[in-house]
This record gives structure tokens, C-alpha cells and sequence, in this order.
């Protein structure tokens, strides 16, 4: 029987990941001790972030079968401890690498992040639906995604991405649930049940900076902001916590529909932030004899591209028009966005294919540090 060595049951272990933070757990502190004893038995001790850490049974399956593929290890026994005071502290530093606590990351010039705020003019257009879906897109094509429901009022995400538990809070670090490898957090986690959320702007302003700066969102590629339908308190705040965040509007092809997404769409002149595009929702449906049939009209989409890039004076192109599709609701009714669960349905190709043009832009200047000196002459 070959030799167990310290270091490889610690190259094992440097593979496990924390579900929630998506780091090594070797790296995280969470490794308290590890041994083997001559017949290949190991004794491992890892030390939980919270005694009710809600994928604690994930840990210790993931780390058995990691060190069980370590040659001569027979057997695996795990002790699960909890981090104490100190450590927690140690944790919460290294995870924000040193930045001021309730500081907001996307909202720092060097941030690389690229923040969409998902907004329509009024509800029942469908941007809940197109947000969890480019997140669920946007993730499988291998970026680091994360969505924040600022929908406080209607909140449906959680739904949607089948978010499955709560999130962990490390003293005063929440660590956001996963769901089809996207970070999702929504006051939905925190109200029990199906109970309303009754507060007025200075409390919406405050959760959202909680859900940003609070939050252990890690290195994201895009960050998604679910924003609620219309030009309110939320929309607001979000251009004072994130300057540069980018609005997509959606909507239908309604004319209704599109006058009031224009409005919406339209706030990006006061709060002085880019109009990265439009998404028209609810197209047409495919008949079973391959024509369409336009429930909701047709040309809304295209002309609030136009009526935008007209008030902006910079071009807002329609980015894709999603057609109407049984298996989009029901995608979002069981939680299994209609991007992973059936790609090669219309709806699902349209909204790859916004998905795909929103991850490949390439983010501007304005605002970041170019790393330059002046040089003397």
C-alpha cells in the first residue's frame, strides 16, 4: 500500500470548493486538521463558517470523494466544527481583500465588472423572465454571474433560478445562495413565506446598498439588477450606488407597451447613465405550420430603439426580439431557465443570443484608472 503524505491529502483538499464562496476550502481557513493512520484511514476536521451552514452535507460528501481518490486512503471519517470569532473576522478580511467594509465593489473605478440594470416601463412584459435567463446563459458560457432582485416589491428571481436555501450571514458578510452556478441574493430569502414587503424609498435605498456592499459577490464578470417596472425609488438609488451601471430595457411589441418602456428607457438622460440596448419580449408565436402569429402587434421593440437613440443622441440597437414560448413560463415556474433546460427552442436561442452579445462588449474608459504617470521631460 503506497504512503499517505500530509501534502497530498492537502492537494486533495486544495480541489474542494466552499459551495457558497467558491474558493478552496485550504485557502478559506476551513481545513482545521487532517490525518491518516497506518491501514489509510483519514481523520479530517473542518471548520464551518456557521454552525447552520445549509451545505455542510455538500462539504463533506465533496471532500470524501476527494481524498478518497488519494492512493492508499481507505476510508474517510469528517468532524464539522465552526470557525470561532476570530477567524470569522480573518475570513470576512481575506475574502475582501482588504477593502473598507460596506464599500460598494462595482462601484469603484478599477471595477471590471459589467453591471445591467434589467428595467421595463411597466410589469407583465416579461423582464424577471429575460433577466434569470441571461444570467443562466451568461453563466453556462463559463463568466461569473450574479444577480441582485431589486424588484423589492416583486420579487421573482429566486423562483426562477431555483434558488433552493437561504443565504449564510458570516457576522455582518452574506453569502449569496447559488443556482445554475449564478449568485443570486433577493429580499425574497428574508421575508417568510409569501408576505409583502411595505416600506417606503429610504428603506428600499438602504437594502439595496445592503444586497451591493454586504454581499460576498467575489470577482464577477456581469452583475444583473432586476429592477422593478418604472422610473421610481429603485431605479434611483441604483444610479447613486452604481454610476455606471447600463440600462436594458424590455419590452413587448405593443405600442402601449413600448411608449411606457420609453419613459423608462428615458431616465438614463437624468441620471447620466448608458442605454446599452432594448429586448423585445413576447414577439410573436410560432404556429405549428411555421408562421407567426403576433399577439401583441408588431414594431414596438424597434421603435423604442429608435425613440431612445433619438432622445440619447448614441445609437440603442434592438438587441433581440423573444418570441412567445410555453416552455419559457414554464422554465420559470420550476426554476429551470428555458436557456439550460431546452437550448435549441426559439426562445431560448434569442436569448442566448442577447446573452452572447452583452458578454462580449467590450467595457469603455470612462471611469477607470489607466494606470498612467506623468513622465517628466
Amino acid at each position: 500500500m503506497p504512503e499517505v503524505t500530509h501534502d497530498a491529502l492537502i492537494a486533495a483538499l486544495s480541489t474542494v470548493d466552499d459551495p457558497e464562496i467558491r474558493k478552496p476550502i485550504t485557502e478559506l481557513g476551513m481545513v482545521d486538521s487532517v490525518s491518516v493512520d497506518e491501514s489509510g484511514r483519514v481523520a479530517l476536521t473542518i471548520l464551518l463558517t456557521v454552525a447552520a451552514c445549509p451545505l455542510k452535507d455538500t462539504l463533506t460528501r465533496d471532500s470524501t470523494a476527494a481524498l478518497m481518490k488519494v492512493p492508499g486512503v481507505t476510508a474517510v471519517d469528517v468532524t464539522l466544527g465552526v470557525m470561532s470569532d476570530e477567524q470569522r473576522g480573518a475570513l470576512r478580511q481575506q475574502l475582501r481583500g482588504g477593502a473598507p467594509e460596506k464599500e460598494i465593489p462595482f462601484a469603484k473605478a478599477g471595477s471590471l465588472t459589467r453591471v445591467y440594470a434589467v428595467a421595463s416601463g411597466k410589469g407583465g412584459v416579461g423582464k424577471s423572465s429575460v433577466t434569470a435567463n441571461l444570467a443562466a446563459a451568461m453563466a453556462a458560457s463559463g463568466l461569473r454571474v450574479g444577480v441582485v432582485d431589486a424588484d423589492i416589491y416583486g420579487f421573482s428571481i429566486p423562483r426562477m433560478l431555483g434558488v433552493e436555501h437561504r443565504p449564510t450571514q458570516v457576522d455582518d458578510m452574506i453569502m449569496p445562495p447559488v443556482a445554475h452556478d449564478v449568485k443570486v441574493i433577493s429580499i425574497g430569502m428574508f421575508v417568510p413565506g409569501n408576505q409583502p414587503v411595505v416600506w417606503r424609498g429610504p428603506m428600499l435605498h438602504r437594502a439595496l446598498q445592503q444586497f451591493l456592499a454586504d454581499v460576498f459577490w467575489g470577482d464577477l464578470d456581469v452583475l444583473l439588477l432586476d429592477l422593478p417596472p418604472g422610473t421610481g425609488d429603485v431605479a434611483i438609488s441604483i444610479a447613486q450606488l452604481i454610476p455606471t451601471a447600463e440600462i436594458l430595457v424590455v419590452t413587448t411589441p405593443q405600442q402601449a407597451a413600448a411608449e411606457v418602456a420609453e419613459r423608462a428607457g428615458s431616465i438614463a438622460l437624468q441620471t447620466h447613465q448608458r442605454l446599452v440596448g432594448v429586448v423585445e419580449n413576447m414577439s410573436w408565436l410560432e404556429l405549428p405550420d411555421g408562421s407567426r402569429q403576433e399577439i401583441f402587434g408588431s414594431g414596438g421593440g424597434q421603435q423604442v430603439a429608435e425613440s431612445l437613440t433619438r432622445s440619447i443622441g448614441a445609437e440603442v440597437p434592438l438587441l433581440g426580439q423573444i418570441p412567445l414560448d410555453v416552455r419559457l413560463r414554464e422554465g420559470a415556474d420550476t426554476g429551470s431557465p428555458v436557456v439550460l433546460s431546452d437550448p435549441t427552442s426559439p426562445a431560448a436561442v434569442a436569448l442566448r443570443g442577447v446573452a452572447k452579445g452583452l458578454s462580449t462588449r467590450a467595457r469603455g474608459l470612462a471611469g477607470r484608472s489607466l494606470g498612467l504617470t506623468p513622465a517628466g521631460r
